[in-house]
């Protein structure tokens, strides 16, 4: 049996969304999904938004994404573990993806990985400013809040209120954000985490735009680029058996 010495890790997929063709990126994916190799591949990290909305109720879940969920189960029948961190668009996951076997982690999450440590997460909110939004994503994660929402709202009245606000973010809009460098919070997050915490590579998402930066302390901070433009995937692999991180921005 080969020895397991792959790490991947992905982000911003924004399967559903109805721009560029979201049957061919849901394509794309899968088709990612399936290059894995699975005798080799020790673990994946989706690092949130690889759905545009989600939303679970107890015994609602969305439908469609079959194939997304069937090369997801082959990844983690094969031994492939799998790791899921909401994005501000999959907020709303509880108890179906864990029944699956896929586990939920909370950022910022340092963890090390042969012998090298990352911090990952999805990015949104980290580091200093963002109070309203900051404000808005507590209202999100509320157990209260979302008791209320799941109790009073239909299932199909509370998917037409999360699909069309996301159609109206800067995601479905196609705007580029320009990330702002060392003004950036989520550089100076990475910056302060670094004074209590050695990192050797922050990962994370939610900009759509990709980043790979040098810290003061000698780490990495690197943010993936999203899948929306048509043709496109994006995804970091980490080999511990050369200690080294590929980026991928293929154009197919």
């Amino acid at each position: 049996m080969a020895e397991r010495t792959l790490v991947y890790f992905v982000s911003d997929v924004h399967l559903g969304l109805d721009v560029n063709d979201p049957a061919d990126r849901e394509s794309r994916f899968v088709k990612f999904l399936n290059s894995i190799p699975k005798d080799r591949t020790m673990a994946l990290f989706m690092l949130g938004d690889i759905w545009d909305f989600w939303y679970e109720y107890r015994d609602v879940v969305p439908k469609g994404y079959v194939r997304v969920f069937a090369s997801l189960m082959d990844l983690m029948d094969a031994g492939v573990k799998v790791y899921f961190f909401q994005g501000n668009h999959d907020i709303w996951c509880y108890h179906y993806f864990e029944s699956m076997g896929i586990e939920i982690l909370q950022q910022p999450f340092p963890l090390e990985i042969g012998g090298k440590v990352f911090c990952l997460g999805h990015g949104d909110g980290l580091g200093p400013g963002h109070f309203w939004y900051k404000v808005m994503r507590w209202a999100f994660r509320n157990k209260v809040c979302q008791w209320l929402f799941s109790t009073f709202l239909h299932p199909t009245v509370a998917f037409r209120i999360g699909t069309g606000w996301s159609k109206k973010s800067r995601v479905a809009r196609n705007e580029e954000y320009v990330f702002r460098g060392e003004d950036e919070p989520l550089y100076k997050f990475a910056v302060d985490f670094s004074k209590e915490v050695h990192v050797d590579y922050f990962i994370f998402g939610h900009f759509h735009t990709s980043v790979d930066m040098t810290l003061p302390g000698g780490g990495r901070l690197l943010v993936l680029k999203d899948w929306m433009q048509p043709q496109s995937s994006n995804w970091i692999v980490f080999d511990l058996t050369s200690g080294c991180l590929g980026i991928s921005q293929n154009i197919e």
